[in-house]
């Protein structure tokens, strides 16, 4: 990683609105999880995958899922009975001071954002087609080479123009602590070390990646996953790039993973690919819709809300339909242990802390590797302080977990330097989710209560008057420098809810792969 200090005055910097030419959004809960499992047939067909993913969706899913299967599943873990889609990521552990490893909670599940940001002077967006599939990271990425921290938005011309750096700043590691203002979303691209998430995290880390949201639209695959789709000049929104003329939802993953739960703890988090830094951080989505029916909800359900509620046409299930779903793990895997004291990561996976390409087909040094049982050090992570994102005005409460802008950064001043020392967290909120407890066999599993919504934080500005095009500025000088927002009047709301997958024998059916 190299930082930039940037020298070049710029007297306004602007923070374009977070969603662009926005047409409203829905949030798809996955409030359970069919699997937890290595499976992971974009990669791995028919095969079993190097390491474990978390699998939310169709029960149809499987080691050589394709559309056909997902649509004939009999349930989905995400609300919307027609989505019969499946979303998966890997898992993340912690490895203790002995070597062992242990799955970290993931609370609520996940939420799949779907964000209808149209193109600049278009107002179309195309619903996945049958068949469509795609892979958003690399899981072979062990470094960044881009500043820290970003650079804000209106200057993302040449090297932050193009694709690598777009893929690479689709990846977001939000730090949670719900008696502050929101981190703003993909405003880190890393994992945080232990240290810092002890002293600032006290809620946990919120993973979240953003796919690509340009289409060929031609081809529903690639052999790489990945060439048939580009990402838009700002990530969330902006113009795509000649040769993806088509406008696809822009999907973006959200997943809470309690690593409050070891705080004081000796040890450190190891993402379930060998990844100890975060860059290597990857999702998987294939499309479950009916396309006439998708393009239906994209056409219609326009709501700011982001309520799957505000659109009539959506089937909502209960959270227990959705938690009771699960999927028939291949008997090669269906009595791996994945939960709890490992020895290794599942499947064996080796450690790799870069910053050389995991896999060593970019570089010709041999790659740093020991392996997953032992307890040898990683590479500190970057430092990059907690910074709250923008306040953006809403007329509803607003509660932690919602998508807020990043702070922009003045290109004239350089990133500020990393403190001589982590900062103490406050107590903790009253909100902050209590996790269910789960035994490794599936046994007594205990439900925490929900947690009560919080109110905005003070000092958010009062929402402007609606007026056509619905923007709001601000502006502050700092170090002589002006520096100008201009955001959308809309805040994502999010309700985050504990983990409530229904009661059942894992320990028997081995159905899903575990419930931890």
């Amino acid at each position: 990683m190299r930082v930039h200090h940037l020298t070049k005055p710029i007297l306004a910097s602007l923070c374009a609105g977070l969603f662009g030419n926005v047409a409203g959004f829905w949030r798809m809960p996955c409030r359970g999880r069919v699997g937890l499992a290595r499976l992971d047939p974009l990669i791995s067909f028919d095969e079993i995958a190097a390491h474990v993913h978390s699998v939310h969706g169709s029960s149809g899913f499987s080691k050589k899922a394709g559309y056909k299967e997902l649509t004939e599943g009999q349930c989905t873990s995400c609300q919307v009975s027609q989505d019969k889609s499946a979303y998966w990521h890997p898992a993340l552990y912690f490895q203790a001071a002995d070597g062992k490893f242990t799955l970290v909670e993931q609370i609520g599940g996940m939420l799949a954002y779907y964000l209808l940001n149209y193109s600049p002077g278009s107002t179309s967006i195309t619903a996945f087609p049958e068949g469509f599939e795609m892979l958003a990271g690399d899981t072979f990425q062990r470094n960044f080479t881009y500043p820290v921290p970003d650079v804000e938005k209106s200057l993302w011309v040449g090297e932050f123009a193009e694709q690598a750096f777009l893929r690479q700043a689709a990846i977001g590691f939000n730090c949670l602590n719900y008696q502050k203002q929101p981190e703003g979303t993909l405003y880190r691209h890393f994992l945080p070390d232990k240290a810092f998430l002890d002293a600032n995290c006290i809620d946990g880390v919120r993973f979240e990646v953003m796919f690509p949201s340009c289409w060929n639209g031609k081809d529903v695959t690639a052999k790489d996953k990945k060439s048939h789709v580009a990402y838009p000049s700002q990530v969330m929104a902006g113009t795509c790039p000649d040769g993806f003329p088509e406008r696809l939802p822009s999907l973006l993953y959200e997943t809470i993973w309690g690593t409050n739960a070891f705080a004081g703890k000796d040890g450190k988090f190891v993402i379930a690919n060998g990844d100890p830094t975060g860059f290597g951080y990857h999702a998987d989505f294939m499309t479950g819709w009916d396309p006439n029916f998708l393009q239906k909800a994209v056409d219609e359900c326009t709501n700011l809300s982001g309520n799957i509620e505000d659109c009539p046409i959506f089937d909502i299930q209960s959270s227990k339909d959705s938690t009771d779903c699960t999927i028939d793990l291949p008997k090669e895997i269906e009595n791996e242990e994945v939960l709890k004291n490992l020895g290794s990561l599942p499947g064996d996976v080796q450690i790799h802390s870069g910053p050389a390409y995991a896999a060593g087909a970019k570089a010709k040094v041999p790659v740093p590797t020991y392996n997953a049982a032992t307890t040898s050090s990683v590479k500190p992570a970057p430092v990059l302080p907690y910074t709250p994102g923008l306040p953006l005005p809403s007329s509803d409460s607003s509660v932690p977990g919602a998508i807020y802008a990043a702070t922009p950064v003045a290109a004239s001043s350089p990133p500020a330097p990393p403190p001589p020392n982590y900062p103490s967290s406050p107590t903790p909120a009253t909100m902050t989710p209590s996790p269910a407890v789960y035994s490794a066999a599936g046994a007594a599993e205990k439900l925490a209560p929900p947690p009560t919504p919080v109110t905005s934080p003070p000092g958010i500005p009062a929402p402007a008057p609606a007026t056509e095009g619905v923007y709001s500025t601000a502006s502050s000088t700092r170090d002589g420098v002006v520096q100008i927002m201009e955001y959308y009047l809309d805040v994502v709301t999010v309700t985050v809810h504990a983990y409530q997958p229904a009661k059942r024998h894992v320990h028997k059916h081995r159905r899903g792969g575990h419930h931890v």
